[in-house]
């Protein structure tokens, strides 16, 4: 199975510099799944913002000593 595409013939020359020609499809592979990871990434950061209340919090106060307290808190 498989899908063609079309790649401009600078593009490919700089990816064969950098993976090989041999290489070429699981160069291409790789990075269409990082930018596919990416992408899921900022989709799940924008779709999580605004979700924390901007107040009442336990480290609205002093936020150091509230991450001072969370780390003296933790036995590790």
């Amino acid at each position: 199975m498989g899908t063609r595409i079309e790649i401009d013939d600078a593009l490919i020359y700089q990816v064969d510099r950098i993976a090989g020609a041999r290489q070429r499809n699981a160069f291409v592979q790789n990075a269409i799944a990082a930018a596919i990871r990416e992408a899921t990434r900022w989709s799940n950061l924008d779709a999580a913002a605004g979700s924390i209340a901007n107040d009442g919090h336990d480290w609205d106060v002093d936020p150091s000593a509230w991450v001072r307290a969370q780390r003296r808190s933790d036995s590790r």
